[in-house]
């Protein structure tokens, strides 16, 4: 599937989605990152500018760049923007928890923790305004288990749970380049280049980079979840084509430790949705 087609697919599933449930607007958390900056640009194409509400949720490890990504793509797409910072909340967790968990709030728990002030934040808007959260999830880092449970796995629909991460870079690309005739926000060029060039980053940490912390590049990842997944390729079969042995086996370990957390993902548009 080329990607004009998997972009349709994504903005025509979201329509669908939300038209079943009753549901009129999204709320999103808009992280300057690649995902939410493709989420939020498919929210706009199918629901028009208005219709979206994007949140900034600077935590302590947030950086000015991602700020002025965000910014910038409210202000391409014209989609209403507001900053809800979670560095007090998550401050006042930490306070709380550290004797607790043994006296600091560290490591992945910390981490953790600043994802989920995030969901609480764009729950509450939910809840206040009707809003549906969407989820900008991608299905990379949902096999890799590489996100939060009642954080980032949060929201009722997953626009982009269907799309490997480097096929969001694909069909960032892709809508710069086009506006669909479909598009209730024709706007040109609506994300900003260096959200497409940065590297990714949860940011919670200082210094985090996705890669580094997943352990592996995210084109390999995809080549090797591609062939574990949708080809059935077991970890004999990945080594014997030619991946790297040490990479396969813990790919295939994360991908089966995780299963339970993907269960409590939301749906994505995917075959069993349009049957």
């Amino acid at each position: 599937m080329d990607a004009e087609k998997r972009y349709e697919r994504c903005v025509a599933g979201l329509k669908k989605f939300m038209d079943s449930c009753g549901f009129t607007d999204v709320v999103i958390g808009l992280s300057g990152g690649i995902d939410s900056a493709l989420a939020a640009t498919m929210a706009a194409d199918a629901l028009g500018a208005d219709r979206v509400h994007g949140v900034l949720l600077p935590g302590p490890y947030s950086s000015t760049h991602s700020v002025d990504d965000a910014n910038d793509l409210a202000n391409r797409l014209g989609v209403d923007a507001q900053m809800v910072s979670i560095t007090e909340p998550y401050e006042a967790f930490a306070r709380v928890l550290a004797d607790p968990c043994g006296g600091s709030l560290s490591g992945l728990a910390a981490q953790n923790t600043q994802a989920r002030c995030r969901m609480v934040v764009l729950m509450a808007l939910s809840n206040a305004y009707g809003w549906m959260l969407l989820n900008t999830g991608n299905k990379s880092e949902a096999m890799m288990g590489y996100s939060t449970l009642y954080g980032d796995t949060a929201g009722a629909f997953a626009v982009l749970g269907g799309i490997y991460k480097t096929e969001v870079f694909e069909l960032a690309k892709w809508r710069n380049a086009h506006v669909p005739a479909y598009s209730a926000c024709p706007v040109a060029v609506p994300i900003p280049q260096n959200t497409i060039d940065k590297p990714p980053s949860a940011e919670l940490a200082p210094d985090q980079q996705d890669e580094e912390s997943l352990g592996i590049d995210y084109d390999t990842l995809d080549e090797i979840l591609k062939a574990h997944i949708e080809r059935g390729m077991d970890v004999a079969a990945l080594v014997a084509a030619g991946f790297d042995e040490a990479q396969v086996t813990e790919v295939a370990r994360r991908v089966q430790a995780s299963a339970f957390k993907r269960a409590l993902e939301p749906p994505y548009p995917d075959d069993d949705f349009y049957a």
